[in-house]
């Protein structure tokens, strides 16, 4: 039963931690506004995109584009301008480069 127990809540832990997101048509269906820089020093967080949903845990850039909003937890919006952006992000093309740049902002992907 403990073991049971424990595999749940690891299970659940890695899951509730997750940045699965989904890229929405409309800006008031987002949860998050996010703007791609061309340049990695002018992100908030470097992001690089996971191929398996299990790969992309805790909020540390790893994300994983879902097929359906209703798997997302976080519906985005790509904004054509900056200015409009709550966050700005680069895409990485290495895993290893996956991190936050500017910490302050951590707070819009919990």
């Amino acid at each position: 039963m403990k073991i049971l127990l424990f595999s749940l809540s690891l299970f659940l832990s890695l899951h509730a931690f997750s940045q699965t997101v989904f890229s929405v048509e409309y800006k008031s269906d987002a949860k998050v506004k996010v703007y791609v820089a061309s340049y990695k020093s002018d992100a908030d967080l470097v992001v690089y995109k996971c191929a398996y949903k299990s790969d992309a845990t805790g909020n540390n850039g790893l994300w994983f584009f879902t097929s359906y909003k209703s798997d997302a937890k976080f519906p985005i919006y790509f904004c054509t301008y900056k200015s409009d952006a709550d966050l700005v992000i680069y895409f990485a093309d290495y895993k290893s480069d996956a991190g936050w740049k500017n910490a302050s902002k951590k707070h819009l992907l919990y």
